[in-house]
């Protein structure tokens, strides 16, 4: 099978040596791996067609992938990749099994409330509410709830480990332990 590789490991300094890491751990585990990162860009005029191109080869990528395995660590942020969320729920659309990980255990209203000082608080409504009045999601979730009901949906789950801050993207175990679990359910 044919697994699409989905994560912000694109951006990081040590880029190709992660997504290596990665490629070897998922062939070690019966996966073919497609990886955004092996993507042959072509030339282009300005920066914005090179942006589309590298869109297109990556969807391109993706529909002929059979499942998808995307890192859910956030990113810039309180939550996932705007790019593996898309990804995502690409592959979702397509119907394939999705898995993913995470290298925070800290769910998703958890890490909204830190955001917010821990200034939350239950409106007359019942939905906690952040100081800007916005509701915050409480369903103990890895991330949005549209995130995590699209990997359950297809039968696949979320690994969550937590390791030190300066291997949020590094390290490698929760995606291994992801790739061993998506093997038992799809190859064997």
């Amino acid at each position: 099978m044919r697994a699409y590789l989905a994560g912000p490991e694109v951006f990081l300094p040590n880029a190709r040596e992660i997504l290596d890491r990665k490629i070897a751990l998922a062939r070690s585990y019966g996966f073919t791996p497609v990886s955004p990162g092996d993507l042959a860009i072509p030339e282009t005029e300005t920066r914005r067609q090179r942006g589309l191109a590298i869109s297109a080869i990556n969807e391109k990528l993706m529909s002929g992938a059979d499942l998808i395995i995307a890192n859910l660590t956030p990113f810039r942020g309180v939550a996932a990749d705007i790019g593996t969320a898309f990804e995502l729920g690409f592959m979702s659309a397509r119907g394939c099994p999705a898995f993913a990980f995470s290298n925070c255990t800290e769910n998703h209203f958890e890490r909204v409330s830190r955001l917010y000082g821990g200034d939350v608080h239950l409106g007359e409504d019942g939905r906690h509410r952040g100081p800007d009045g916005l509701a915050l999601e409480n369903f103990d979730m890895a991330d949005n709830l549209m995130l995590d009901g699209g990997i359950a949906a297809r039968g696949g789950l979320i690994v969550t480990r937590k390791v030190a801050p300066d291997q949020l993207f590094v390290d490698l175990t929760a995606f291994e332990d992801c790739l061993r679990i998506a093997a038992e359910k799809l190859l064997t």
